[in-house]
């Protein structure tokens, strides 16, 4: 029974350390319309801007995904969570466009700290049977606090000016860093020798040990054919789940005439979506499929396509059908991510690295979102926001079909991949 508790405590722990980095990642979103209108700069400047997040994030998730499988994740967190917070005020301050650019990519990689170390700590507390639901209650904590950022940032742009969506937000994060140094357990037993949880092999608690264990953790992830699927279907995701993110805000306030607060707002209801989406889908395949994630993943990225095009037309209709479209949009976005950001990689990882798995599907699913930041920039200013919305649904089609391929595909079946 105690351990039941501590488990639980570390679910709650990594709930909202996760979350946390929300607060100085998706806030941008409510700032544009106003750089755009004080600074002058385009939406494809805007999009260099965004990307530079993105390319900056995908390198860290690389190479911190190797650095989570040798050091402390609550050293790794801390730096990261601090970091930002410190970057997003640096932001406030700027008016160059190439500072702001460098400031950014700067932040994407502090940001970069945040999963894969959480990721780390969970593969040390849940075994296989729970780990479906224990990844899908942590990863409502981004949905949540996504939902929580879009109000606040929203609100504080509208009230302070876009800077205030900066400010606010690096508050709460190092308030969040305080909690996690004074919660965070990295593994069951952080006084003695580390057990597995029961149904894990030792390896995934325990890596293997020595000087080559970068190199030798590297290509057991990149010689693994079930994880470039993984990352290329997120990479095709998040093109689609960041054009809703970082320009969906801007999208409203254009098309629906409106201001940017209340067009924060209405976008709020996107990541509360994700709640349910995420919880969802993690207990479902534990439940129904046996571990298999990609036909959840494929379902629903199926969906997420249809979505996307029924939104191009309710958006012009009125705020109860956008609020409705934006809601399941959310669900099935956050219901696919959170499998293929957490548990899929973990699922499908060789040899007790999960960490380094999850990391690099991370890398190239970020690289899809910079390839989408730059392509939704381009195509709003050349051709105006439906070809864009176009785009976002053609990302998400292909990241089904993509993902299809791994519709059998179980931990132990990878393993002889």
């Amino acid at each position: 029974m105690q351990a039941k508790r501590s488990e639980a405590g570390i679910i709650w722990v990594l709930w909202l350390t996760y979350g946390a980095f929300y607060f100085c990642r998706s806030n941008l979103s409510a700032a544009l319309p106003g750089i755009e209108s004080e600074l002058g700069y385009s939406k494809t400047e805007l999009g260099a801007i965004l990307g530079a997040l993105k390319l900056a994030y995908g390198v860290g998730q690389l190479l911190n995904g190797q650095l989570a499988e040798r050091y402390s994740p609550r050293l790794l967190l801390a730096l990261g969570m601090f970091g930002s917070a410190a970057l997003n005020l640096v932001f406030g301050w700027a008016t160059g466009l190439y500072f702001m650019l460098f400031v950014w990519a700067c932040n994407g990689y502090f940001q970069a700290l945040g999963w894969t170390p959480c990721m780390r700590v969970a593969a040390n507390w849940f075994p296989l049977k729970s780990r479906g639901k224990a990844v899908g209650i942590i990863g409502t904590g981004y949905q949540t606090t996504a939902v929580l950022t879009f109000i606040i940032a929203g609100w504080a742009a509208q009230t302070y000016g876009w800077r205030g969506a900066l400010y606010i937000p690096a508050g709460l994060l190092a308030l969040s860093a305080v909690h996690m140094l004074l919660l965070l357990r990295e593994k069951p037993d952080e006084t003695g020798p580390q057990r597995p949880p029961e149904g894990a092999s030792a390896s995934v608690v325990n890596p293997p040990q020595g000087r080559g264990r970068f190199t030798e953790t590297l290509w057991i992830t990149l010689s693994n054919p079930s994880l470039w699927l993984l990352a290329l279907s997120l990479g095709l995701l998040n093109a689609c789940r960041y054009g809703f993110l970082d320009w969906g805000v801007s999208h409203l306030k254009e098309i629906q005439q409106t201001g940017v607060a209340s067009a924060a707002f209405k976008y709020a209801v996107l990541p509360a979506g994700g709640v349910f989406g995420a919880y969802l889908s993690g207990w479902a395949s534990d439940r129904f499929l046996g571990g298999r994630r990609a036909p959840m993943i494929c379902s629903l990225l199926a969906c997420l396509g249809v979505l996307t095009l029924l939104y191009d037309r309710v958006v012009l209709t009125g705020f109860e059908q956008t609020i409705g479209v934006l809601f399941l949009v959310g669900f099935c976005i956050y219901g696919a991510q959170v499998l293929l950001v957490g548990t899929a990689p973990m699922d499908l990882a060789r040899h007790g690295t999960p960490a380094a798995a999850v990391g690099f599907v991370n890398f190239m699913g970020y690289m899809g979102a910079f390839v989408g930041d730059q392509l939704t920039g381009h195509l709003v200013d050349s051709q105006g926001w439906q070809m864009a919305v176009m785009a976002w649904a053609g990302f998400a089609f292909a990241a089904a079909a993509v993902s299809g391929l791994l519709w059998n595909a179980t931990s132990q079946s990878a393993r002889g991949t």
